[in-house]
């Protein structure tokens, strides 16, 4: 009998030890970390609030650039996954509905071109007329 109370006792000091030194004396510190690498939950706190200063300035621009931390995921696909999250956890309607409103620009966004993108018309080139020599 007092090889099983030594056993539990042993077990126990050492599980209490290495939870003491794990929380204690050298806890896991996360350093540069990415919005990525948060819960879905979190993720979808962070996108409701992307959704709250795209109902406040309606800058489909500015909400993309604010998504795109959040992966390789194309920013729609974000703000549905935001959307069914926030769904599932109770977010208020009013938070739905900003999430839905965000979710809707970002699939019908189409990015206007930018002066950089527009190619120049080319020239249509010149026949050869017989007798006639082309620069």
């Amino acid at each position: 009998m007092s090889r099983w109370l030594y056993s539990v006792i042993a077990i126990s000091a050492g599980i209490g030890i290495g939870l003491f030194y794990g929380w204690e004396i050298n806890p896991v510190q996360f350093v540069d970390t990415t919005p990525a690498s948060m819960r879905a939950d979190y993720r979808a706190d962070y996108v409701l609030m992307i959704a709250e200063a795209f109902h406040a300035d309606q800058n489909a621009d500015a909400a993309i650039r604010r998504l795109a931390v959040l992966g390789s995921s194309s920013p729609a696909e974000l703000a549905a996954q935001a959307l069914q999250t926030g769904k599932a956890i109770g977010y208020s309607s009013e938070d739905i509905s900003m999430l839905q409103e965000l979710t809707r620009a970002l699939q019908a966004y189409q990015p206007a071109p930018s002066p950089m993108d527009a190619t120049p018309p080319t020239a249509a080139p010149k026949a050869n007329v017989q007798g006639e020599s082309t620069p």
